[in-house]
């Protein structure tokens, strides 16, 4: 439940408008979903170059482009690709999905 900005009524999460004032809620903009198997291929494959990080939309994957002459990147980023392969749908859905 969450309440009107307009009259202060508790209202449905789903609802789009407040049955009593009428005040249209914004919606939440959903990200676009990006898939496990591809940023786990990313990550065991060109990890190195934080390729990966990139696909998720995470700025800090030039970190690993920086720091790709030391292979401690490559190592990161193959444990990495491990981790978004076990993880669950649900929980990679939670995190990067919809």
């Amino acid at each position: 439940m969450r309440h009107c900005i307009g009259c202060g009524i508790e209202v449905h999460e789903s609802a789009v408008a407040c049955p009593k004032c009428g005040c249209v809620f914004k919606q939440p903009e959903k990200k676009a979903a990006k898939s496990k198997s591809t940023a786990a291929i990313l990550a065991l494959f060109l990890g190195g170059l934080g390729i990966h990080r990139f696909y998720l939309g995470q700025w800090w994957g030039i970190w690993y482009l920086l720091f790709v002459w030391t292979f401690i990147p490559c190592i990161v980023s193959f444990i990495e690709g491990i981790v978004f392969a076990c993880r669950s749908e649900e929980d990679w859905n939670k995190v990067y999905g919809v």
